[in-house]
């Protein structure tokens, strides 16, 4: 039940990360034309942006595999257990708060006067 919320929340973070790539396309497009190849600097940041979520989600499946395990009586320490649940969820926190800190800057340079 958790890994479906947890790839719910991935998926709808990507989701949100693609919509605000889009939109600052528009926006690098008028502003900064010629100045950058466009498609190697859009392509280095999704590609860093989507490496980042996939570590993230791949901390929360190998929590979620070991909390599985331990629940199914397998010989792992529940310490270990705790502490790779802890990772998972300060994992995606975080991933959560670099994702707000994209979004308003986005929204700062987009309001910006020219």
């Amino acid at each position: 039940m958790l890994e479906g919320i947890y790839q719910n929340q991935v998926t709808s973070l990507l989701e949100q990360i693609r919509e605000s790539q889009n939109r600052s396309e528009l926006v690098k497009a008028d502003a900064i034309d010629g100045v950058l190849d466009k498609a190697r600097a859009r392509e280095g940041f999704g590609q860093y942006i989507e490496k980042a979520v996939r570590s993230v989600n791949e901390t929360q499946m190998a929590s979620a595999d070991m909390r599985d395990a331990y629940e199914r009586g397998e010989d792992i320490p529940l310490t270990d257990v705790i502490l790779a649940m802890q990772k998972s969820s300060l994992a995606f926190e975080a991933t959560l708060q670099v994702r707000n800190k994209l979004l308003k800057a986005y929204e700062d340079v987009k309001n910006m006067p020219v």
